[in-house]
């Protein structure tokens, strides 16, 4: 019997219809002739909810405390899937992170899983139930729960996938699949059939929030085929697979944007050896990740380094970044006004002249860019937040994302 691994995003079980629809869903797949293991995340709002709350009573929450926190909003979820799907004529059982072995680091709110143990769920498939578990969380190797971060159920969704060895993975969420940009602010946006892991992974991490960028690693990885499917209907989804040779054929698949950015400048940094190595140690000590990273040296010998941030890790680096700056001698800046739109396509690694017609239709919009990344398959441009919208509608329009790939491109 094949076993399927289904994942049921907030908005897909966030009241008693939308559970019993997802139940309904399972119990079908099941009568197909599959195991079937469920990963639920909590209902609709109540994550976001409960850190508000936690921020009423305390101004600086302990993250341990937030995780502890944060988890119950899944362990409310499945117990009420599981007697949804037993009220409906199913065998079923549910089970927390913790009570099914998902161990992961130590590093709360932003975990990381190191392994699972798949002997409890292969023990109730077996006996023919179905299987509904907590996304999101697990419990360090001392028992402490953790959380994996924004979109982390799609982290235990594929994690758990590949433990299994499941045939199939499919991820149910509120939209048909995954478009050519968000169609919230591009109304031209396409929904795209087949996209590969690569390029999922750069529009993941860009911005496009359907899936967390740790999932589709997970997903390369173990090569984990996912279904991104809606819960609201039938319809076939975007499928993300390994890179074909087709794929190539499309320069650009999809354009993003990240609008919650900051920037970190330090100036008059010693520029010497090893101080860049000691700088990064001590912001990675703080578990704030960076993205794009510059340097550059003046005639003084004094060199200048900018980073930028998700805006949700500000405040942490910036009291890393202080005392950086107190041990160096440096100062810095922190900017919270900006984005980034990217373009992406695993095309670009045989195609030219992608970044001169990105940065046309940025200037004809009259946007100024202020730093450009790159890397074999994206070209990232950062820019005033006041702008994004903007700019991504520019480059979408720019590569006719919505057009079906193979039609003429207008002139």
């Amino acid at each position: 019997m094949s076993i399927v691994v289904m994942k049921f995003g907030g908005t897909s079980v966030a009241n008693a219809e939308r559970i019993r629809a997802a139940a309904r869903r399972a119990i079908d797949c099941q009568k197909q002739g599959n195991r079937v293991v469920m990963v639920v995340s909590a209902m609709g709002d109540t994550t976001d909810n409960l850190l508000d709350l936690a921020r009423q009573v305390s101004k600086d929450p302990p993250k341990r405390e937030l995780d502890q926190l944060a988890a119950t909003g899944e362990q409310v979820t499945i117990a009420l899937m599981a007697m949804a799907l037993e009220d409906l004529g199913a065998k079923a059982i549910s089970f927390t992170g913790g009570q099914i072995g998902v161990i992961t680091d130590d590093i709360h709110t932003k975990a990381r899983i190191k392994s699972i143990d798949k002997r409890r769920i292969l023990e109730q498939l077996a006996a023919g139930r179905i299987v509904v578990v907590a996304g999101f969380q697990g419990v360090t190797a001392d028992g402490a729960v953790t959380t994996l971060g924004r979109g982390g159920s799609n982290v235990s969704l594929v994690a758990i996938a590949a433990a299994l060895n499941a045939d199939l993975c499919e991820n149910y969420t509120d939209v048909d699949g995954i478009y050519t940009a968000d169609p919230r602010i591009v109304p031209n946006a396409r929904k795209i059939d087949r996209i590969s892991y690569d390029e999922m992974l750069e529009l993941a991490s860009l911005g496009a929030s359907v899936l967390q960028n740790r999932a589709v690693e997970f997903a390369k990885k173990y090569n984990v085929p996912i279904h991104v499917r809606s819960s609201l209907n039938n319809s076939k989804g975007t499928m993300i697979v390994a890179e074909t040779e087709p794929m190539e054929r499309i320069v650009v698949s999809g354009a993003a944007l990240k609008d919650k950015l900051a920037r970190v400048t330090l100036r008059n940094v010693p520029d010497r050896p090893g101080v860049a190595a000691r700088i990064f140690h001590t912001i990675a000590a703080g578990n704030i990740v960076v993205d794009d990273i510059i340097q550059t040296t003046g005639q003084d010998k004094a060199a200048t380094i900018s980073f930028t941030i998700d805006l949700a890790d500000l405040d942490d680096a910036k009291k890393v970044v202080e005392r950086i700056c107190r041990d160096l001698g440096c100062q810095a800046v922190f900017e919270d006004h900006l984005a980034k739109v990217s373009a992406v396509g695993v095309g670009m690694r045989v195609h030219t002249g992608v970044a001169e017609r990105m940065f046309s239709a940025l200037a004809k919009a009259g946007i100024n860019i202020q730093n450009i990344t790159t890397s074999e398959i994206k070209i990232s441009c950062l820019i005033d937040r006041d702008q994004g919208k903007d700019a991504l509608r520019a480059v979408h329009d720019a590569f006719d994302l919505g057009k079906k790939p193979g039609k003429k491109r207008r002139k």
